[in-house]
């Protein structure tokens, strides 16, 4: 049975803290819904109705178009161990970069990866619980490290350069605030 709260309890955020994955959709006003996997130490849970969560370089940059478009985020979190549950945080979210004042007060809350982008902060208006009882058991192995090897061999210029090229608007043609 579904729950809905406000923000997020203390047993929720023990949740969070504990999950190795998590899942991000937002969608433009007209255009593709984006849902995209994230995993590594990126996630935080900065107080009861305020998470958010260091975005590295990828081939896409839905979400940064989407929250610009009309700052619409949804996170789920799903627990794959002995605790069945389903967690979905319904927010505004801002898109915080690395040349901003902002970016100075929220980067030490997180280990700066190579390729790291910007931070996405989801402001909470909903959260929910359901049962998660048909979300299978896995065991947890590691994070890949790919994306990181593949940031670090790219190097700042090279990061930048794809960023011009891959990073500026959606496969939907937004802006996606980067330039």
């Amino acid at each position: 049975m579904a729950k809905f709260f406000d923000s997020l309890t203390d047993g929720l955020i023990r949740f969070i803290e504990a999950q190795h994955m998590f899942f991000v959709a937002s969608a433009p006003t007209e255009g593709r819904v984006n849902l995209s996997p994230k995993g590594m130490d990126t996630f935080r849970c900065l107080d009861a109705s305020t998470v958010a969560y260091l975005d590295l370089t990828g081939s896409g940059n839905e979400t940064s178009a989407h929250i610009k478009d009309n700052g619409r985020i949804t996170i789920m979190l799903c627990g794959y161990g002995e605790e069945a549950l389903i967690l979905r945080l319904y927010a505004h979210g801002e898109i915080v970069y690395p040349d901003t004042p902002r970016w100075k007060e929220l980067a030490p809350k997180f280990e700066i990866l190579p390729g790291a982008r910007q931070i996405v902060v989801a402001n909470i208006n909903s959260v929910q619980t359901s049962c998660g009882y048909a979300v299978p058991l896995y065991d947890f192995a590691d994070h890949r490290q790919k994306l990181v090897a593949w940031a670090e061999k790219k190097g700042p210029d090279g990061l930048d350069e794809y960023r011009k090229t891959k990073n500026t608007t959606s496969i939907d043609g937004a802006p996606t605030g980067l330039e």
